[in-house]
Formats: structure tokens, C-alpha cells, sequence
């Protein structure tokens, strides 16, 4: 079941008509699109609201954190989590397309806050940072959880020279599956939101946590490609638009820390060849975790485009 809301631009649509692939994934995007339409965005599985769960966050911004703070009492502060955790060593997976192969295109989802479905957080001051654990922009909550450190290498699909002067925009849900801007108990928040420039060998890095796994979805996260900084405010303006998946052994470990028990019990009913988007083949999607959940963790994955 196709779980996600997809907002092509016309780059987009270009993208999509080189591959088959491509092609399938957008016509089951805008399918998601219309069922969005006629059941409305909450009835989306891809909408991580979990009933009666709350956002792994602390108070501050606009008054809609309380619930927030309740879920970071019951995990533990990003550093905390990753001191108090076990300490066995994730194995590596595959670190994606190795011939450059352009990165499959996938929906945003209903969450993207890039303006295409609500707000946008790509024009709020502090959105360009490497660090996504706090809310910015007169919001101060703190997703809490195992910490993650994110890197992307943006690279050309058509001859693999990396990409320097791009952008990212990286987004996915906190620790029990709210996604900030939209879910209830993270609406008054933006953080595991923010936006970095590719350097001199196309590579962006992000400071995160561990995502969580709700109801209908592997763990993933979310990330838009752009020509360049300045580009990264207007979502018409993206080049690519896709999913990174994490490797299962690293959820295991991630999921049975303090703070993820929810995600734990909706982790063990799942697979990457039911999720909804994964299904059709997740290879170059897959990070290479590697590292430790008491150290800290770190993904990498290679960008076509």
C-alpha cells in the first residue's frame, strides 16, 4: 500500500521519464496523491502520528511542546541515550549505488515542510545547519534519541564527479514516529529539519538521531536535492527527491534502547518488501551504518543525480 504524498516539479518529471523505475514510483506517488485527496492527509500511513504517543522533544516555541517534553522524559537526552545504550557494534551494509546510478525518485510524503503540503521551514532563519536535533527559528525543542550522524555524497549520475555547491534539505520523524511541523505533539516544532551545501567532494553531513518506525513504514528519511544553496528555499527548484532506508541489523539494535519501544513493536511486523515505497527494490537506498548505538552511529550513502 503506497503510504506518501507527492508534489512533482517539472524537473521532477523529467527525472522520471529516463528510467522505468522512475516512472512507477511517480505514478505510485500521485496514486498516494489521490487517495490523500479523497481520505484527507490524516488517514495517510505515512502520517507518524501514533495514537496517543508524543514528540521526543522538550517545551519552548510555540506552547505545543508539553506533550513533547513527556516523550523526552521517557527516552533520554541525545547524549544520555548514547551513553546508556548497549555498546554492540552495527555491521555495515551496502553503501548504495556504486556505478552511478541516478537515485531512484521517490514521494516527500505528506511531511515535507517545503511548502509543497503546509509550511515551509526552508525559508525559516537557522534551517542551514549541521546539527537537526534542536528547533530553531523561535522554537526550542530537542528530539531526543540514539545519536546518527548522517553523510550524503552528491555525485553526477552521468559521469560520477561530485557535485560541489549543491544543497540537501534532510527531514524524518523523531524517536516514536511524529514528524515535526504536522504531527499534534510536534506541531509547534521544526527539528530533524535542516539544510547543508555539498563541499569540494559532494558531501554533506548532518548530526541527527536514529529515526523510529511507526505504523506502515520502514525507517527511513527523507532528503531533496538542489542546485544550490540559494536554490534550497523554493521546492519547485529541487532536482531530486528521495528516501535513504537503514539496514535492518541497525534498527534491531537502535529499537531496543530506552526510548524506542514503540518503534521496537511496530518494527517487528515490518520488511523492506512490503514497505510502500522500498518494495520495488531498495539497493541504492540502503545506507552503510557503521559504529556503535553507546558511541554513536553514522550513515552513509551515495546520490546520483
Amino acid at each position: 500500500m503506497r503510504d506518501d504524498h507527492h508534489d512533482p516539479s517539472l524537473a521532477d518529471d523529467l527525472r522520471l521519464l529516463t528510467t522505468r523505475a522512475a516512472e512507477r514510483r511517480r505514478f505510485m506517488g500521485l496514486f498516494a496523491v489521490a487517495g490523500l485527496a479523497l481520505a484527507g492527509c490524516g488517514d495517510d500511513a505515512d502520517a507518524a502520528d501514533p495514537s496517543g504517543s508524543t514528540a521526543s522533544g522538550t517545551g519552548g516555541g510555540g506552547g505545543g511542546s508539553g506533550g513533547a517534553g513527556g516523550a523526552g522524559g521517557a527516552g533520554s537526552t541525545a547524549s544520555t541515550a548514547s551513553t546508556t545504550a548497549t555498546t554492540g557494534t552495527t555491521a555495515s551494509t551496502s553503501t548504495g549505488s556504486s556505478d552511478c546510478e541516478a537515485i531512484p525518485e521517490e514521494t516527500a510524503g505528506p511531511f515535507p515542510g517545503d511548502g509543497t503540503n503546509g509550511p515551509n521551514a526552508l525559508t525559516t532563519a537557522g534551517i542551514v545547519r549541521s546539527d537537526m536535533r534542536t528547533s530553531f527559528g523561535g522554537a526550542s525543542g530537542v528530539a531526543t534519541g540514539v545519536v546518527l550522524t548522517v553523510e550524503l555524497t552528491l555525485v553526477d549520475a552521468s559521469g560520477c564527479a561530485p557535485l560541489a555547491g549543491h544543497a540537501v534539505y534532510l527531514w524524518h520523524c523523531d524517536a516514536v514516529g511524529n514528524y515535526s511541523m504536522y504531527s499534534p505533539a510536534a506541531v509547534n516544532e521544526n527539528y530533524l529539519r535542516a539544510v547543508q551545501e555539498s563541499d569540494a567532494d559532494g558531501k554533506v553531513t548532518f548530526t541527527t538521531i536514529f529515526p523510529g518506525a511507526y505504523p506502515g513504514r520502514w525507517p527511513h528519511m527523507h532528503f531533496e536535492v538542489y542546485p544550490s544553496l540559494e536554490a534550497a528555499t523554493d521546492a519547485a527548484n529541487r532536482l531530486a527527491t528521495s528516501q535513504l532506508a537503514l539496514p535492518e541489523e541497525s534498527c534491531d539494535e537502535v529499537f531496543a534502547t530506552t526510548g524506542y519501544a514503540s518503534s521496537a513493536n511496530n518494527f517487528a511486523t515490518m520488511s523492506l518488501a512490503t514497505d510502500g515505497v522500498f518494495s520495488d527494490g531498495a539497493e541504492a537506498q540502503l545506507a552503510a551504518v557503521s559504529g556503535t548505538v553507546a558511541g554513536g552511529l553514522a550513515a552513509t550513502l551515495t546520490v546520483a543525480v
